[in-house]
């Protein structure tokens, strides 16, 4: 499936498996697949919710910083893609 770079991991809560990812380009919402992948990450997942600093947010656009649940470690720099249907 074809994918578009949509943003970087800036940093992992392993507490609670969430990853912080800068939207540098495109937009990210609520429902979108995502391909998280770096030098030791490489999975896919779907956006169940995101946050921006605590309160949910349905949409995030280029600029916009995100909290969003994640199946696996993710590392700072990791690249984030959406899977495009």
């Amino acid at each position: 499936m074809p994918e578009e770079e949509v943003g970087v991991v800036t940093h992992y809560f392993g507490h609670i498996n969430v990853a912080a990812i800068k939207i540098t380009g495109g937009t990210l919402a609520v429902g979108d697949t995502i391909h998280i992948k770096g030098h030791t990450a490489d999975f896919t997942t779907v956006v169940g919710s995101m946050q921006i600093e605590h309160t949910p947010v349905q949409v995030a656009k280029p600029g916009d910083v995100v909290g969003v649940k994640v199946p696996a470690k993710a590392h700072e720099h990791d690249k984030v893609y959406k899977v495009v249907p």
